[in-house]
């Protein structure tokens, strides 16, 4: 992330990896500020096996274009809210991205956060059946979730119509 306060918008995406059985580092580090710093880090994760980036950063967004410019693994881009446009600088920084240097984008914030790590869930899942079999797990759930809810809306809808 390209900022310690960003921390905020990547918790939900590390649980949801964790969740996954999958490992992560976190780590700040600046595409402006650090740049030399970016690119060793980007290195050393290669070296160590990652598969998968998750960039995030607000503003001019420039983290992920800079990773993505630095490796051939799948890069994901996380625009986050900030600044004069709330984030809609962040979109349009991580998506024009010029041609052969690619960046998945994802939504503003938390909720694209934790859709890139399941994104990259399902990147790995391909050779990780274990995987593959968590983010099935999670679509489960959360099917389950959404009938639990639809049956306890109905029960109160009929309590109430049976109530004078």
């Amino acid at each position: 992330m390209g900022s310690a306060s960003d921390w905020k918008h990547l918790e939900g995406a590390v649980r949801v990896m964790n969740d996954l059985g999958l490992s992560s580092r976190v780590k700040v580090s600046s595409a402006h500020r650090t740049p030399e710093r970016t690119i060793a880090l980007v290195r050393q994760a290669e070296a160590d096996g990652c598969q998968v980036f998750i960039c995030a950063a607000g503003m001019a967004a420039h983290l992920a274009g800079v990773v993505a410019a630095h490796t051939t693994r799948p890069v994901l881009g996380v625009p986050l809210p900030g600044g004069v446009l709330d984030g809609v600088d962040a979109v349009l920084s991580t998506l024009q991205m010029p041609g052969g240097i690619p960046v998945a984008t994802f939504a503003v914030g938390s909720a694209g956060a934790k859709n890139a790590a399941i994104f990259a869930g399902q990147i790995v899942a391909s050779h990780r059946p274990e995987v593959a079999e968590a983010l099935a797990a999670a679509r489960r759930a959360g099917a389950d979730g959404v009938e639990a809810a639809d049956a306890k809306i109905q029960v109160e809808l009929d309590q109430n119509r049976t109530t004078p």
